[in-house]
């Protein structure tokens, strides 16, 4: 049996759907039932105690990181005869300023599950294609997308892929010990990106891009000032490079990595409401 956490999410979400594909007994860890095609266990990973039936029989578990007590949830895994741990980690492990508080809490969760007795493999995707999802809200208002960083190219990985490697790491052997960075097959500048989405969409879409001091002014009261930090510090001035190509996709899975043209053809219909 494999435990995915944060299964109704865009890579848990992928990762199920995998599971569910290639036969394997799946479970999902949920706060509340959700619609979910698998068997469900309601849980909180931030009070291991509440894991008890979530556990039940599992070898393999998904796990997201950044949860209160990474250590005593491991020890909680490793005393229900968990055996295995894919864990969805970042390159902010291994920015060049590692300081600022995504970097932290990654590096902490790798740190707790190296250190956990289990058998681990880190996923360290760059950022996903489901983030232009966060343009919805402007593309149904109108056609103009106003974003961050519109200078920075990003080699994004869409979800599918990423949980194909992980499912691929939960079940094979050869994985133990790994760390595999995972990228899509081209790096695209924001516009680039929503040039893409405008031709899938049919639509005369146009990127304006924020300055810093507008970037901050939008996300501030809606995102962590400790985050907006480590934003600025892996984009604006440069200290992660989300920019590389790796081979890992294919090399894992044996299939190319999906590019976003993909993506926006599979999640058009998330987009099909046009302006109001």
């Amino acid at each position: 049996m494999i435990l995915v956490t944060g299964a109704t999410g865009n890579v848990g979400g992928e990762v199920v759907r995998a599971l569910v594909s290639a036969g394997e007994p799946v479970r999902a860890l949920v706060r509340e039932p959700a619609g979910l095609p698998v068997e469900q266990a309601v849980g909180d990973l931030n009070a291991p105690d509440t894991l008890g039936a979530a556990l039940d029989g599992v070898r393999g578990v998904f796990l997201l990181p950044g949860y209160r007590d990474m250590p005593g949830l491991l020890a909680r895994f490793r005393e229900a005869g968990v055996e295995r741990v894919v864990l969805l980690s970042s390159l902010a492990t291994v920015a060049t300023d590692t300081r600022n508080a995504v970097s932290q809490y990654m590096i902490g969760s790798e740190t707790a599950v190296r250190e956990s007795g289990l058998a681990w493999t880190f996923l360290r995707p760059n950022a996903f294609m489901s983030n232009a999802l966060r343009w919805l809200p402007q593309l149904r208002a109108g056609n103009v997308v106003r974003d961050a960083f519109g200078a920075v190219p990003i080699a994004s990985v869409d979800p599918y892929d990423i949980a194909a490697v992980a499912v691929r790491a939960l079940l094979d052997p050869g994985h133990e010990g790994r760390i595999h960075p995972l990228s899509g097959p081209e790096r695209l500048l924001p516009a680039q990106r929503l040039a893409v989405l405008a031709d899938v969409l049919g639509r005369d879409l146009r990127f304006q891009a924020l300055s810093d001091e507008e970037a901050r002014a939008d996300m501030a009261g809606r995102v962590p000032e400790e985050y907006i930090q480590a934003f600025f510090s892996f984009y604006s001035d440069g200290t992660l490079d989300e920019s590389q190509i790796y081979p890992t996709v294919e090399k894992v899975t044996g299939t190319p990595p999906r590019t976003f043209r993909q993506w926006a053809l599979a999640h058009r219909t998330d987009f099909d409401a046009g302006p109001a």
